[in-house]
């Protein structure tokens, strides 16, 4: 997997017409993260705009909650996919998710987004991410991600 800039995510290469408020491409009102591989990190990287605010120069802690869930849901997708030598990912859901807010969150410059998984068992994953912005560690994330079957809602999302 790629990871320059101009390559597709994996948001774009395996769920083109996602219409996810997060990470659906196909959602021209969404936040539309970018997912890509380094290594066995998941990373992203996504500039906030103002109506994203709290208060002035501050991210929205419900952004911030969008922006990590997606991703280490993305980060759960394509690990299993490897764990499973499958050719593209399963649909996978958030089962559950905490955010901590570390410092607030500045509405200047990028946002750097990291996951990795720190458990995959059968249909799951246990998913870790971090927020970075202006050089710090804003957030962290930790939640659990599966694997949906034929019949779940989710099911043909991708």
């Amino acid at each position: 997997m790629s990871t320059t800039p101009d390559a597709p995510s994996l948001q774009e290469q395996y769920a083109p017409h996602n219409s996810c408020f997060g990470c659906g491409p196909a959602n021209t009102q969404g936040l539309r993260i970018r997912s890509r591989v380094e290594g066995d990190l998941v990373v992203a990287e996504w500039t906030p705009s103002e109506h994203h605010q709290a208060f002035p120069g501050v991210l929205n802690g419900g952004i911030i909650g969008a922006l990590l869930d997606c991703h280490c849901n993305w980060t759960a997708a394509y690990h299993l996919m490897k764990a499973q030598g499958a050719s593209s990912p399963p649909c996978t859901v958030t089962a559950d998710y905490s955010i901590t807010l570390k410092r607030p969150t500045p509405m200047s410059g990028l946002v750097r987004l990291e996951a990795k998984p720190v458990e995959l068992k059968g249909d799951r994953a246990v998913i870790e991410g971090t927020l970075t912005a202006g050089g710090k560690v804003t957030a962290l994330c930790r939640g659990t991600f599966v694997a949906v079957k034929e019949g779940h809602p989710a099911y043909h999302r991708w």
